[in-house]
């Protein structure tokens, strides 16, 4: 059998999680392992620990392995999927430990509860909860090596220090590479951590600084990294499975006559459907296995399935956003109230109100689901690009009847995530399919089309928003009325959104408004709802950056200028005054909300990109700001539109504040593939519903941004918080500005206002 990988290491290194340092005979090789908790990490003030509601959560166990050769392996147990973790948390921890990052190794953590703590990679949350702990780890990796130098030559401690992959003794001129003292270091103890000396700031060469290394980059652009379609085993088999056509259907009978006869087919079974909520189950369905991917999917269009009836086949996503916008008329669940709104309006000198529509999404990532599973006796191993490797590998033995000790998950580069690829459902059909072949590797492999039609769909949206003014034009009233399929539908009966929904933008909102009601309509969800990148704030900044405006407008005001009125002065907002009880899973003493970073970032954008210069006819500006995921960004986009109504971005602002800046060229690349993302979505991102099935199959009827919809200039400016604060997310807060930014710009060129995305042909 061959090795599964091609030059990406998945290692285990097995450690009692009881034990900081365990030998590796005669490897020569020393392993380190960290275990901090939040209250101990919050300590440490300079970039605060890792917070979740509810109590003191462990971090995960974090590797270092030193070879005699120089060699080190550090394992990240984040998962990559192009947002350069593995790069960024290898470098905290090279730094710390004065290792040369040209002699270091990223090694990819399998999915394992037990040593690695918690591994999803969602919520922006990965450098955030995993710095502290991989410097301290870094760090106690240098004070050992030190302390075997200096028992090495009978010195005090004191008198050596470690640089470069070395460590040195001034007074007599020696020197020890990392490598020669890597045998020695199972008689060292390991130092408490309350006495292990963290790096000045003055003296990373890697933290913070300016550099665009890559632990994966090489790899990627010459085709050798591994991917989850990547895995190869001798004898292997490839299935593909026709899936019921909409949520809730399942295979009543199935004709596989014709199936059969395709060469290289092997045999055709059933999958177990899963009941409504389905969870991370699979949806069940008819699997084709066969030699070869394309014999699989020539068996599948030869068979003829009979499919039964579903309670969402008469799901059609224009009617139901008719139902949506009237439930948006009407009052609803408040979830926050302050002032007198109804006072407010009846004694407005004006009011203004406006719907706003967004629709499912997919994820479209580049690279479709895929796992690979193998029964070998009675132990399940498996490989797959999973953003949730416990999620994924519990499911998985869950849906098999297996014990998790009897099961083992490796995890691959990620072509693309953005949420979608933390259900682990087609890691079960593999692993499904693989107890029923023992002993063979099984493939699943997803198409375009099952990809777009099967998808957890981003939630379908419509958010009412009303004000009024005062005489002397202040906004005196606010209403945010929000209609959206909750995500929880996937688990449990829900008509109303959960709490960390609405604190998405909507129950956090920052303004300095002395009346308002927040509210939430029942809605229902008639297909697989998921988090998608930066979930619930695409739809909530989309309305309110749009209305505020609208409001602007209204009250013959710069857009900027309104904004800042709405913000006031600057305050610092306990997210539980507003009802933020979710606060992004962040202690909200640690992360409340600023709106002086919100007044800054809007600033530093509408300066950079020249706001308030004039424009050709037919160009506008258009600027929008968010908070999410503890940071802060803001965008200014420059728009033409030409005619037939063709779309030019001519220029692109961001200004981001995510707290201490660990890797700016990773922060600025999320920011930018955050706009273009954004830009893409805006454009024409829209799956609809016909008869319970997603219309839209590939990429010819859901497109993704192509070269002449990106920025023809894009910078990305980031901002100094100007005080102490916490680390913030990156991953995802880049994208909710961008829709509102897009739409507020084309309403400046041409006067038309866009509420409903995608915009479509609504500029012809």
């Amino acid at each position: 059998m061959k090795s599964p990988v091609k030059n990406f290491s998945m290692s285990n290194h097995g450690l009692n999680r009881r034990k900081f340092i365990q030998g590796v005979g005669a490897t020569g090789a020393l392993i380190l392992t960290a275990n901090w908790s939040w209250a101990e990490q919050a300590e440490e003030k300079k970039y605060g620990g890792d917070s979740q509601p509810g109590g003191v959560k462990h971090d995960p166990r974090i590797f270092i392995a030193i070879h005699e050769d120089g060699r080190v392996d550090i394992t990240c147990a984040r998962v990559e999927m192009g947002q350069g973790i593995r790069t960024s948390l290898a470098l905290v921890v090279a730094d710390e430990m004065e290792a040369d990052w040209e002699q270091c190794r990223v090694i990819q953590a399998p999915g394992d509860r037990v040593i690695y703590g918690n591994q999803n990679t969602d919520g922006s949350r990965s450098m955030r909860h995993w710095f502290s702990p991989m410097r301290r780890c870094g760090a106690t990796a240098r004070a050992m090596l030190e302390q075997a130098a200096a028992d090495q030559w009978q010195v005090a401690v004191s008198e050596v220090v470690a640089a470069n992959h070395a460590v040195s003794h001034a007074k007599t001129g020696r020197s020890l590479a990392y490598g020669a003292l890597a045998g020695t270091m199972e008689s060292v103890s390991v130092p408490d951590s309350a006495t292990v000396k963290l790096k000045d700031e003055n003296d990373h060469r890697y933290i913070g600084r300016e550099q665009t290394l890559s632990a994966d980059g090489m790899d990627i652009v010459s085709g050798s990294a591994t991917y989850g379609a990547d895995v190869r085993f001798d004898n292997m088999v490839y299935a593909v499975i026709a899936r019921p056509p909409c949520l809730g259907s399942r295979a009543e009978s199935w004709d596989d006559s014709e199936t059969l006869k395709v060469p290289g087919v092997i045999r055709v079974m059933a999958i177990k459907s899963a009941a409504i909520p389905t969870a991370f189950s699979p949806l069940g369905g008819v699997a084709v296995v066969a030699e070869n991917t394309w014999a699989a999917m020539r068996g599948r269009d030869a068979l003829k399935v009979k499919w039964s009836s579903s309670p969402n086949d008469g799901y059609e996503s224009g009617a139901y956003r008719k139902v949506m916008e009237e439930a948006a008329l009407k009052p609803a669940r408040v979830l926050r109230e302050q002032g007198d709104l109804d006072k407010a309006f009846a004694e407005a000198d004006k009011k203004h109100q406006a719907s706003y529509y967004l629709p499912h999404i997919a994820h479209a990532t580049m690279e479709p689901p895929v796992a690979t599973a193998l029964l070998k006796g009675n132990f399940l191993e498996a490989w797959t690009p999973t953003q949730a490797p416990q999620e994924a590998r519990s499911t998985m033995a869950a849906h098999v009847g297996m014990a998790e000790d009897k099961t083992r998950l490796n995890i691959t580069l990620l072509g693309g995530g953005f949420g979608r690829k933390s259900k682990p459902d087609f890691l079960c059909e593999a692993a499904e399919i693989a107890v029923a072949m023992p002993g063979r590797a099984v493939r699943v492999q997803w198409t375009r089309e099952d990809d777009l039609a099967h998808d957890y769909f981003h939630t379908v949206s419509v958010e009412y928003l009303a004000a009024s003014f005062d005489q002397q034009g202040k906004t005196t009233g606010w209403l945010h009325r929000s209609v959206a399929p909750s995500i929880m539908t996937v688990f449990m009966e829900s008509e109303y959104q959960a709490d960390w929904e609405s604190n998405m933008g909507h129950n956090n909102t920052p303004f300095a408004v002395p009346n308002q009601r927040i509210e939430n309509a029942t809605a229902q969800a008639h297909t697989r709802i998921g988090w998608f990148r930066s979930v619930s704030n695409i739809p909530r900044a989309f309305a309110v950056q749009s209305f505020v405006n609208e409001l602007a407008q209204q009250s013959g005001r710069d857009h900027l200028e309104f904004y800042l009125e709405l913000l006031a002065e600057d305050r610092v907002i306990d997210p539980l005054d507003v009802n933020d009880v979710w606060n992004h899973g962040e202690n909200p003493e640690l992360y409340p909300i600023d709106t002086g970073r919100l007044r800054r970032v809007i600033q530093k954008a509408a300066k950079k990109a020249g706001w308030g210069k004039k424009l050709p006819a037919g160009r506008g500006l258009g600027l929008a700001v968010h908070y999410s995921f503890v940071s802060y960004v803001a965008a200014v986009l420059e728009v033409e539109v030409a005619a037939g109504g063709r779309l030019v971005v001519h220029n692109a602002t961001m200004a981001v504040d995510c707290g201490p800046q660990i890797n700016p060229d990773r922060i600025r690349a999320q920011m930018e593939g955050s706009c273009v993302m954004g830009i893409g979505l805006a454009l024409s991102g829209e799956i609809s519903f016909r008869d319970g099935r997603a219309v839209q199959s590939n990429f010819d009827g859901y497109q993704i941004p192509r070269m002449p919809q990106a920025p023809r200039s894009l910078s990305v400016h980031l901002v100094d918080p100007g005080k102490e604060v916490e680390l913030g997310g990156v991953g995802e807060p880049g994208l909710p500005p961008i829709a509102p930014a897009l739409c507020n710009a084309i309403h400046a060129a041409t006067g038309k206002r866009i509420r409903a995305l995608p915009i479509g042909d609504q500029l012809a």
